[in-house]
């Protein structure tokens, strides 16, 4: 049966960091059909609820209909280590990450760890992730058989290190290799889930392995290629070491054929001119993550430069070094860092990093990320009044985007009023 979800809508005809606020389309009474877990129509509720007389209809009242957040980097594997304290990257790596994924050799551990990981998720909105595993296989299983038993879109990888990591977390590049592989085939194009080709960092990979990485991403370029670039100073430093002849951090990448469309790097705070145009001519993708570039004290992000350079920008939490579960407070970290570097970033940006911008740094933007007719029905619902706090400010605002943003500044789980996973109501 069809289904018409009403509520106000807010969907993108466009880039509001080249368009501005105005590439945005609001209804304050608008609905969405779902048929068969696509987005078949969209309009105003009461038009809809005419032509559809027999669909079934679920009236969110004032709620915001938004597509469902897109969380672009993520480690489901450091779930129960969130919050941690901590110091630098390298520190944090070997004093919690590290001791943690040492226990995804147990695969009923991975299978807890991944669905726990998944219901926090949902509770905040995100219907779409793309995460790193651990060097286990089974941890891979048990991710992509989590949000697949929930037929979410998600995007995965089995971490490769074959060096700088401890004994039991080190693989080959062979095994990385084989593994990855193995897995790849398993899973990539399966119902809505997709392979990752995923070297930690280069720290952790030796030449030879990146090299058998890059050979596995040429013969399967329809995959995404997922790592780290340039985070923190210190680790920055740390390659310099490790790569003596590249030429910068990205060179590690570059020469071993880890460069092109379909690459995504997470953080890229410290990039050099070279870098950014490298990124930029290759059609590379970038991360933004900056609850934990606070946490973790690794600097602030380039958002305006990036952006005008060209650059496809997505978001995310980084979790577990990122701080928090919810996109919304991940936004608002994103406002916050871009303060600090005088660029005050309109909420229609923000919303737009989080979903339409996620979508695009990986290359899925075709089936999620937006409301619009033929994508998949990942459906977030916000109330804009959740608490007494937001209430009393959205309560004053005069437009939507003076509504919608104490959400973004204040907002939590207790601000998703629903959550649809191809058509399929999960909250």
């Amino acid at each position: 049966m069809d289904q018409l979800v009403i509520g106000q809508t807010l969907a993108f005809a466009g880039d509001p960091f080249v368009e501005g606020p105005g590439a945005a389309r609001h209804s304050t009474r608008g609905a969405v059909l779902i048929r068969q877990g696509r987005i078949a129509e969209m309009g105003e509720a009461d038009t809809l609820r005419a032509a559809h007389p027999q669909a079934a209809v679920t009236d969110m009242g004032s709620a915001l209909l938004s597509a469902g957040f897109i969380d672009a980097h993520v480690h489901y594997p450091q779930t129960g280590i969130i919050a941690s304290w901590g110091k630098r990257l390298i520190d944090w790596l070997n004093s919690y990450t590290f001791p943690e994924e040492m226990r995804f050799t147990d695969p009923a551990y991975a299978a807890e760890i991944a669905e726990r990981y998944f219901d926090l998720a949902l509770a905040h909105g995100t219907t779409s992730m793309c995460s790193y595993a651990t060097i286990h296989p089974a941890s891979v299983d048990a991710f992509f058989a989590a949000a697949q038993a929930r037929g979410m879109r998600a995007l995965a990888g089995k971490t490769c290190m074959d060096r700088n990591a401890p004994d039991g977390l080190r693989d080959t590049p062979q095994s990385a290799y084989d593994d990855s592989r193995a897995l790849l085939e398993r899973w990539h194009g399966v119902d809505r889930l997709s392979y990752v080709i995923t070297p930690r960092f280069s720290p952790t990979s030796t030449p030879e392995q990146l090299m058998v990485l890059g050979q596995l991403w040429r013969e399967h370029p329809d995959c995404l290629m997922q790592t780290h670039l340039s985070e923190q100073t210190d680790e920055i430093d740390w390659v310099k070491s490790l790569f003596p002849q590249a030429r910068d951090y990205l060179d590690t990448y570059e020469a071993q054929g880890l460069l092109g469309e379909g690459a995504v790097y997470g953080h890229a705070i410290h990039l050099t001119a070279r870098e950014r145009d490298r990124l930029r001519e290759a059609g590379a993708s970038l991360v933004h993550c900056p609850t934990s570039n606070t946490f973790i004290g690794s600097g602030i992000f380039d958002m305006a430069g990036l952006v005008a350079s060209g650059l496809r920008i997505g978001l995310a939490t980084d979790t577990g070094g990122g701080s928090s579960f919810s996109m919304l407070r991940t936004m608002a970290a994103a406002y916050e860092l871009a303060q600090l570097r005088g660029t005050a970033l309109h909420p229609s940006q923000l919303w737009w990093l989080a979903t339409v911008g996620s979508a695009r740094a990986l290359r899925i933007e075709d089936k999620v990320g937006n409301l619009a007719v033929g994508m998949e029905a990942d459906l977030v619902a916000l109330d804009l009044g959740s608490t007494p706090a937001i209430a009393q400010r959205s309560g004053r605002a005069g437009d939507l985007w003076e509504a919608l943003f104490p959400t973004i500044m204040m907002g939590d789980d207790r601000a998703v009023a629903g959550v649809w996973i191809g058509g399929k109501r999960q909250l």
